[in-house]
């Protein structure tokens, strides 16, 4: 049976939407852009089959509880995509929050908003923070407890005092997505998109 690989983002705001769409492009794979919403609406199985119909790898599917707390109906959907038998999950770019609920979960490196990697994690504007491997975030309460191979900490996707702004290429979640293809040896990883028009699943 092959496995599609995807890329998982705890985040589906506007902003997120956006900036995945065109990381997506960059890297010639597909944004599942029904994915995001905030909070997420799709359940799982309904993610898992729009993943299933496109065409090109990676995939990148957007999750958001909206400040839920404990498991919300983004980490159900989230949980039930990675452990699907068709799904090979290459790593998480999980996103900070300012969540009042004091969720967080383990990172295996973060990238600042300059884009420097660190073993800190980061906040929501994407400033380095005083513990190790550890991001407070909406949509990550359930991560520590799924074998994915890598799980990288970024600010707010798209945001960061417009640091990762589309506008200047989003910098940052681009060096997310590379570190997570260089991590798990894709080898589409390397090669951009040659065609120029916007990859989205319908």
């Amino acid at each position: 049976m092959e496995k599609r690989r995807v890329i998982v983002i705890t985040d589906g705001d506007e902003y997120a939407r956006k900036t995945i769409e065109y990381v997506a492009n960059q890297y010639g794979g597909r944004c599942i852009s029904r994915s995001h919403g905030n909070p997420t609406t799709l359940s799982g199985p309904e993610i898992v089959n729009l993943i299933l119909q496109t065409p090109y790898d990676p995939v990148f599917v957007m999750f958001d509880d909206s400040g839920f707390l404990g498991e919300g109906a983004g980490e159900q959907a989230l949980k039930y995509v990675v452990n699907h038998e068709q799904i090979d999950v290459l790593g998480v770019i999980a996103v900070a929050s300012k969540t009042h609920q004091n969720e967080w979960t383990r990172v295996d490196v973060s990238i600042d908003r300059y884009g420097e990697l660190t073993e800190y994690g980061v906040d929501k504007s994407g400033i380095q923070e005083f513990e190790i491997g550890r991001i407070n975030g909406d949509t990550v309460y359930c991560l520590d407890s799924l074998e994915v191979p890598i799980i990288v900490g970024i600010g707010d996707i798209g945001k960061m005092a417009r640091k990762d702004h589309i506008k200047y290429g989003s910098p940052v979640t681009m060096k997310a997505v590379e570190v997570i293809l260089e991590r798990s040896g894709y080898d589409g990883g390397s090669s951009k998109a040659k065609d120029t028009h916007l990859h989205e699943c319908p």
